[in-house]
């Protein structure tokens, strides 16, 4: 996995704290710096470990860090820092085959890894009595795998990585966009002028010789950083990783890349016809500076202060002014070694993109001349502090935090200093860093452009070259195979590298849940946590997509944005600005069924928020010229996901299974004939809807009960009827058993849709049909993931689950496999679902029993989680325990009852499947999956 960690956007450096756990933090006024308390130790071998301790959870994170990524390779051998990284993850000594994958699932555990330009991460968390066997599992993987790589195992990896490429670039518009900057940004030779992923025929090259030289060279204990963070005590934790991690040997020294920030003689304009991009995309690149560099901090917020908002001179000369775009955006990205700021703006239809690059340099005088306002800063600040908190509000990013800062700085408190570098930026930092950066200095133009739109490119720009691959019929190399197991002789060890027992099981306890109501009927549930001084909220109100007409589906999805445009006292720059000033975030958005309001905020700002939402709800300001603005954006993003093959995909088999007379057939946003009949008399009709008396309140944070009952009383004022919603009826289900195609030319993947309606949440088989689905398809473990991919590697993902609605909702299994795969993924995938039930046993009985069991023990970690168990117990009218009475119901499971819920709702022959590749050389193939196939256009309209 090619994977950019985000680690928090540091803010203020005076924030809240308070040391009294029984204390609500919103009522502390003791100031401090704000820290992650750490114990760090280094061991013989070198490697480096820190500790921090966190009781909140019965729950642990391992993160491993290894100072090698893409800007250690060399041309000709590129993407092997990714490619490694895949590789770890199969075998190893002293494990199982493919452990790594299943085991740590089954174990009730998540896992993964991330590869950027500068470091390969690998990281678990897992309930605590399986601490000690991720210990195992991931010592393994760091210093004792690389006897056990065969060569079908390499060729086999090969074909993953092609497949993860596939999708997440070539099969994805302006997917091509990030090799085209960096080959003509940095020059060759220079370690970011390629991407991770790399060249394929690079990869394709590659021999088992390559990867042990790359292994031996780089993945040396003194190379990497060990943090272990969550439920843990101390010396117990330090002994432990010394046994397990103490006997890696400690490699080579990799010696510190120094910085190596570029300049361009001369300013490059390039363009590329893209297979995928409907919309004309800009991007201008500005080399700058590497991460902890002291401007990285004045550019961070340059980024935010030139676009971030609606007051910024780049909105306001491009989606206000020029309307050339819905939104324009700015940032600084660092990496080790070098950095870029970035502009970027997707373009409306047919927009030329010279008129843009005219916006833009507008936008830029404006700000020249303008200068950075203070309350602008300041309101960014506020933002940062917020954010700092949400960036290390579970115990992974906690985890990320104190390991990327100890290998990269060497300082696993960092933060704390980050905060302060950030919080000193002033106005005259952020010029004099505009001035020596951007003002005046050459930069990299990327126009993209979709095909046969060269009109719209950039004038005078020169074609980009990228490497395109062929996806070729019955390719011999590309048919692979788990394979023999390597013979070798396991390396010695002082201790017995067995894998250790659990430890002691810990009991899931269901959070405690306290419930109000407010006079206007609205009923208030909340979670209370004191973790961090945060609180993050949720308003329900039913109906969603039920209650507008299919003939003007969007209308709830298009009112959820413009609320969010001011209200009748602030425009919507005001309105955002008022967020923005206490670090808030507010949100709207529907799904089919809900109307959300949502938000997040310090706990010390929750009352000022809430009068926010007030002022958003009771008083909408209904501005015309933001409605037509929104509508024109909304066109533009409808035009725009006709590029995404996943999209294609499952819209069509929605409006396959639930017809054009159901809202559900249509996407919650609209299509392009409902968009376009809806006026803005329609929105302020469906406003009128939204009623509190059957409305759920949602909290979970650092608040007590009677303190968000208190501070939210002022919602009373909104009194608006309860509405009765329509019952819609499912059409009959007359199209199982058929194969319904879609055209994409040249799609070097195809989408698999495959599936069928199967009952509703509120359906008493509704948990059991959900255990079911486990085995087949429940994450890396499932028997579709562990075939498609790590048997076959046909595909880079392969799952299935179970829709969650109070109406009949489908089971769908979902994946995108290499073109060429296509029939023989689509015969697997048959049948596996038709000899499901049938090969169901005990065994994967006492398998899903353990793997839901021991997952609850991580699952309501966050204040995000948190909001989501509030929400089924409102939706679905579920007791406080029901997480409780689940596990009791998973408990008494037999297997027999698993084979009848199979057999009831998992009947292949009922089931429809959606491909969504190419025709030239897929259509008459999956012919010979002996279903009725039927050809439809990306909308769904036969051919």
């Amino acid at each position: 996995m090619i994977k950019k960690i985000v680690f928090p956007i540091l803010g203020l450096l005076t924030v809240l704290s308070c040391t009294d756990k029984n204390k609500s933090l919103a009522d502390s006024k003791t100031e401090t710096e704000f820290k992650i308390d750490y114990e760090k130790f280094t061991l013989d071998n070198g490697l480096e470990v820190i500790l921090h301790v966190d009781k909140s959870d019965p729950i642990v994170a391992v993160a491993t860090v290894m100072h090698v990524g893409s800007n250690r390779e060399e041309p000709g051998k590129t993407g092997f820092a990714h490619f490694f990284e895949h590789m770890s993850f199969n075998d190893s000594e002293n494990t199982p085959v493919g452990a790594n994958r299943k085991m740590i699932p089954e174990w009730g555990g998540s896992r993964n890894g991330g590869t950027s330009n500068d470091y390969t991460v690998y990281y678990e968390v897992v309930p605590k009595d399986a601490f000690e066997k991720i210990l195992w599992i991931d010592s393994d993987r760091f210093g004792y795998m690389i006897n056990t790589v065969t060569e079908a195992a390499l060729e086999r990896e090969k074909q993953v990585v092609k497949n993860e490429k596939r999708q997440r670039v070539d099969n994805a518009a302006y997917g091509y966009t990030n090799e085209i900057i960096r080959k003509n940004l940095y020059p060759e030779g220079h370690p970011y002028n390629w991407t991770v992923i790399g060249s394929l025929p690079d990869l394709q090259a590659a021999t088992l010789e390559d990867v042990k030289t790359f292994y031996k060279k780089y993945y040396g204990a003194g190379n990497a950083s060990l943090v272990i963070a969550g439920d843990i005590d101390v010396e117990e934790t330090k002994a432990l990783v010394k046994k397990w991690f103490g006997e890696i040997p400690r490699g080579p020294e990799v010696k510190p890349l120094e910085p190596k920030p570029v300049t361009l003689e001369a300013t490059k304009s390039l363009y590329f016809e893209d297979n995928f991009a409907k919309l004309p995309e800009l991007r201008i690149v500005f080399p700058t500076v590497e991460e902890y560099h002291k401007d990285s901090y004045a550019l961070n917020i340059l980024g935010q202060l030139l676009s971030g908002s609606k007051k910024a001179p780049l909105y306001k000369v491009i989606v206000e002014e020029e309307k050339l775009a819905p939104n324009v955006g700015s940032y600084q990205s660092s990496s080790e070694l070098a950095g870029e700021f970035i502009f970027r703006v997707r373009a409306n239809e047919t927009i030329d993109l010279d008129s843009v690059k005219v916006a833009i340099d507008k936008g830029l005088a404006m700000f020249e001349a303008e200068g950075v306002n203070t309350k602008d800063l300041k309101r960014i600040k506020a933002e940062q502090e917020t954010n700092l908190y949400r960036g290390v509000s579970t115990v992974l990013n906690k985890a990320f935090q104190l390991v990327q800062d100890n290998e990269f700085i060497g300082d696993p408190s960092y933060i704390t200093e980050t905060a302060k570098l950030t919080n000193a930026v002033t106005a005259e930092d952020i010029m004099r860093v505009y001035n020596t950066y951007l003002k005046g200095k050459n930069y990299l133009m990327t126009s993209v452009v979709p095909k046969e739109q060269l009109n719209l490119a950039i004038t005078e720009s020169t074609e980009a070259k990228v490497w395109i691959e062929e996806v070729k019929k019955d390719v011999a190399n590309e048919e692979v195979s788990q394979g023999e197991e390597a013979v070798y002789e396991k390396t010695p060890s002082k201790y017995d590298r067995s894998e250790p027992d659990f430890g002691e099981l810990p009991l899931f306890k269901s959070p405690i849940v306290w419930k109000g109501k407010l006079e206007n009927g609205m009923t208030v549930t909340g979670i209370e946590n004191n973790e961090v001084p945060l609180v993050e909220f949720d308003i329900t109100i039913p109906g969603g997509q039920l209650i507008e007409s299919i003939e003007k589906a969007g209308v709830s999805s298009l009112l959820s944005d413009l609320l969010m445009q001011g209200t009748k006292t602030k425009s919507a720059a005001d309105l955002e600005e008022a967020i923005g000033m206490l670090g808030a975030s507010i949100n709207m958005y529907t799904t089919n069924e809900d109307f959300h309001v949502t938000g997040s905020c310090l706990a010390k700002n929750f009352e000022e928020t809430i009068a926010l939402i007030k002022e958003i709800i009771l008083e909408p300001r209904w501005d015309e010229k933001e409605y037509n603005r929104l509508k024109q954006a909304l066109e533009t993003n409808l035009k725009g996901r006709e590029a995404n093959p996943n999209f294609i995909a499952s819209s069509n088999f929605n409006k396959l299974i639930y017809g054009e007379n159901h809202p559900f057939g249509v996407p919650t946003s609209g299509n392009f004939e409902s968009v376009s009949k809806i006026t803005l008399n329609d929105l302020q009709e469906y406003y009128l809807k939204l009623s509190p008396k059957d409305a759920n309140f949602h909290l979970a944070g650092a608040l007590t009960k009677a303190q968000t009952l208190d501070k939210i009383s002022i919602l009373n004022d909104w009194k608006n009827d309860a509405i009765v919603i329509d019952n819609y009826t499912i059409p009959e289900q007359n199209k199982a058993n058929t194969l319904y195609f879609i055209d994409v030319p040249d799609a070097k993947q195809s989408v698999l849709y495959i599936g069928k309606l199967a009952l509703s949440q509120t359906n008493e088989d509704a948990n059991n049909l959900s255990f079911a689905n486990e085995i087949i398809g429940g994450g890396s473990s499932g028997q579709l993931f562990q075939t498609l991919r790590i048997g076959k590697g046909y595909t880079y993902g392969a799952y299935s689950s179970i829709s969650s609605n109070k109406e009949v909702s489908p089971f769908t299994v979902r994946t995108s496999v290499r073109a060429n795969a296509t029939l023989k993924s689509l015969d697997i995938i048959k049948e596996m679902l038709t000899n499901y039930a049938e090969n169901f046993t005990d065994k994967e009985v006492e398998l899903t029993k353990t793997k839901v069991l021991k997952s609850q023990t991580r699952a309501f970690e966050s204040l995000g989680a948190k909001l989501g168990m509030l929400r089924q117990m409102s939706k679905y009218n579920k007791a406080e325990d029901f997480l409780v009475k689940n596990q009791e119901e998973l408990v008494n499971m037999k297997l027999s009852d698993y084979k009848e819920v199979i057999g009831t709702y998992l009947n292949e022959k009922e089931m429809i499947y959606v491909v969504v590749g190419d025709k030239k050389t897929q259509f008459e193939e999956v012919k010979k999956l002996g279903k009725t196939v039927i050809e439809l256009d990306i909308f769904g309209n036969k051919k």
